[in-house]
């Protein structure tokens, strides 16, 4: 599954976010409708929402329907008037001490996902969440580098710094950007930052 399948299995939008850290993730994709987004967030509806208490302390997958006893507050209701009257919430955590979770909600207007489609949906889940885990393989000698770029130093100043060639750190990042799979170096300090690499 793409991107853009998701627009054709869950054509009334979908919420990702992935490891989540202390607070926040450290992506976020938002494709909910944009009246439905302004009236859970004016309404403060995250603290009464079956779907965000589901995916805090569940993994799999649970159709919005099973969680209709836990709704006190009638959001999923609320979420029908705005075109969301089917969904999904899928969620994948690492299983260990420092793991990180990440969840998703998948919504459609006329009716209720597939047993295939489900398994789509938690199997991208899934992959995208493996996809943001921080590599291993990154070395001390590419981690300073990327964090003299994550502090403004360009790369004559971080060879003087470092006192080695420029091709030695263009070497460095060159390595670190495809382990953390970025286009550019500052794209990989951004990561690595995010990843708390740095």
């Amino acid at each position: 599954m793409t991107p853009q399948d998701l627009e054709t299995v869950s054509p009334a939008g979908h919420y990702i976010a992935l490891r989540i850290g202390f607070a926040f993730p450290m992506k976020e994709i938002n494709a909910l409708p944009t009246p439905w987004v302004e009236h859970y967030t004016r309404n403060s509806l995250m603290l009464f929402d079956p779907i965000m208490r589901w995916a805090h302390t569940n993994t799999g997958m649970a159709a919005w329907s099973s969680l209709r006893d836990d709704d006190r507050r009638g959001v999923l209701g609320m979420a029908a008037a705005f075109g969301l009257r089917f969904g999904l919430v899928a969620a994948v955590f690492d299983g260990n001490a420092d793991g990180q979770r990440s969840f998703a909600s998948f919504c459609r207007a006329d009716r209720e996902f597939t047993a295939l489609e489900s398994q789509l949906l938690l199997a991208y889940l899934t992959r995208c969440h493996d996809e943001m885990l921080p590599p291993k393989t990154l070395t001390g000698a590419e981690l300073e580098a990327l964090a003299m770029v994550n502090d403004g130093k360009r790369l004559k100043q971080i060879a003087f710094d470092l006192g080695v060639t420029e091709g030695a750190v263009k070497q460095r990042l060159k390595n670190a950007k495809t382990k953390l799979r970025a286009k550019t170096s500052t794209e990989a300090a951004a990561l690595a930052r995010q990843f708390q690499l740095i």
